[in-house]
């Protein structure tokens, strides 16, 4: 399972001045798909990913298409391209959720998010387990197209 599909919706309040959805609930709707990813049990009964400690240190945004407000979900593909010692990269698209008929697909923003492992109770980064490296390899898969 290299990509995570996620269908998420829009909210008319997600829309500014512009009529086109606001960076800052770009950013929510990137979160929302990280934490269906990680927010839930690994397949051998593991504690989620994000109960296990896991904080964002960066994004890094291109958009590249006014997503405008609708009714209709968009998708959110997720994977994983880089794991380091304590740290790895999520990225995303943002595009319709089936391609047109005619014409080509949309895509409207392309991201990317460093998440560090994180020991709350000693306040610094930890190591990834074992069991963490194993579920982040299942979602692993090839860089976006730039």
């Amino acid at each position: 399972m290299p990509r995570s599909e996620q269908l998420l919706s829009l909210r008319w309040g997600d829309m500014d001045a512009y009529r086109h959805v606001n960076n800052v609930e770009v950013l929510r709707l990137l979160e929302e798909a990280r934490v269906r990813a990680f927010g839930v049990p690994g397949p051998d009964g593991s504690a989620p990913m994000l109960a296990t400690g896991m904080v964002v240190a960066r994004h890094e945004v291109d958009y590249l298409l006014p997503l405008d407000y609708r009714t209709a979900p968009v998708a959110v593909d997720l994977w994983v391209e880089r794991v380091g010692g304590a740290s790895f990269q999520v990225r995303y698209e943002v595009r319709e959720p089936e391609p047109p008929a005619v014409g080509e697909a949309r895509t409207y923003v392309r991201a990317s998010t460093t998440c560090v492992s994180y020991d709350f109770a000693a306040g610094r980064p930890r190591r990834l387990s074992d069991a963490e490296r194993t579920r982040l390899a299942a979602l692993a898969d090839e860089p976006a197209d730039a």
